[in-house]
């Protein structure tokens, strides 16, 4: 038994070294030209999002872009709150606001995937061949589009994968998704850099609506209600692997928030889980396989080990592991002073945590805007 968990604890620790170095490999991009030279159709799918709105839309009329090369598509997800009012006036009201190209489609509801449907409905509108989405709980940095089109000028991808960030107060819940997040952050970068990509997330993801009409869009997925980003990742992928390419800029880094509540983290949490498990990659199986038996792992040592020192010797040898990857992720987004003052704790709960999720994935629906969704 000794000797598989020292093979796993290896293997896992060969990965993180590896998307260590590729994340490091992967240099900082900064803009060198501020003039607008492509033209961005930005998504914004939206289902109750009151009382996130206002802050993306100040977001959108700060954006350092020419607004006669952008257009905001906002998709109404059947909300039941003032989320379209909110849009609407706050567009319309104010006569100072830069004027802004906007519209806010109702969602056509053709499958069991809410946010692809609302996604495909606007690209069945969108003027422009880049589409860019992000969500209505996200803070847009000024430089954001510029950056993007700086990278698109420069390097002719298909597809960009962007940065997103998350912004935490100081309390436990907040900062442990904190710690999640830029695991999963970290390894995007990383898998990158090493010609191994296997991340993304639709809060920052660009690409063109010619490819995505070509590879048929959300076809072959829709039966998943989550998935909008990494399923059709996937397909750009593998037609052209180095057409998908990741802009490592804090200029293009979208922020979002932590959920509130454990309730709601685990609900997200599940929703992940269960679009992760229907990847088609054989090699991404096996990490997500070693990363749950390392965790696995750590647990069963800590609660069934009769010897102290050998109860913690796993979940300190995996925190030592992470940290490779951590300090540089932490250092790009700017999370150190939390990061030292939490990470103990939270790397200890985190195992832990990580079992539940997989196990309850196996049997349990979840719950997204106020819908159920089975896996």
């Amino acid at each position: 038994m000794i000797w598989i968990i020292i093979f796993l604890f290896s293997c896992y620790a060969l990965l993180i070294l590896a998307l260590t170095f590729g994340f490091n490999k992967i240099k900082l991009f900064k803009p060198n030209h501020y003039k607008a030279q492509t033209n961005f159709s930005v998504i914004v799918p939206f289902r109750n999002e009151a009382e996130n709105l206002p802050l993306l839309l100040k977001a959108i009329v700060a954006l350092k872009y020419n607004f006669n090369s952008v257009e905001f598509i906002f998709v109404d997800d059947d909300s039941n709150d003032a989320s379209v009012a909110i849009i609407n006036n706050f567009f319309t009201s104010d006569r100072f606001l830069k004027t802004v190209n906007f519209s806010i489609l109702k969602n056509l509801r053709k499958s069991n995937s809410p946010k692809k449907d609302a996604i495909a409905t606007a690209i069945s509108k969108a003027k422009h061949n880049w589409i860019v989405t992000t969500d209505a709980d996200c803070i847009l940095p000024e430089n954001w589009l510029i950056t993007l089109d700086n990278f698109i000028v420069q390097n002719k991808p298909k597809m960009v994968v962007a940065p997103v960030n998350y912004k935490v107060n100081d309390t436990f819940l907040a900062q442990f998704q904190l710690l999640d997040f830029m695991s999963l952050q970290g390894s995007t970068i990383g898998g990158f850099g090493i010609n191994f990509p296997f991340l993304c997330n639709g809060a920052n993801l660009t690409y063109q609506k010619e490819a995505f009409l070509k590879l048929n869009g959300f076809e072959g997925n829709t039966s998943i209600a989550s998935g909008d980003d990494v399923f059709l990742f996937e397909k750009f992928k593998n037609v052209d692997k180095k057409a998908v390419q990741f802009l490592k800029s804090r200029d293009a880094m979208v922020t979002t928030f932590p959920v509130k509540t454990v309730g709601a983290l685990i609900n997200q949490r599940l929703r992940w889980a269960s679009k992760t498990s229907k990847l088609k990659s054989i090699k991404v199986k096996l990490i997500g396989l070693l990363v749950f038996l390392v965790n696995l792992i750590s647990i069963y040592s800590l609660f069934l080990s009769d010897n102290e020192w050998a109860a913690f010797l796993p979940i300190l040898a995996k925190m030592l592991i992470d940290l490779w990857l951590f300090v540089p992720t932490i250092a790009f987004y700017n999370h150190k002073k939390s990061f030292v003052k939490w990470y103990f704790l939270s790397a200890l709960v985190y195992p832990v945590f990580s079992v539940f999720i997989v196990f309850k994935s196996l049997f349990s629906k979840y719950n997204w805007k106020g819908r159920s969704f089975k896996k």
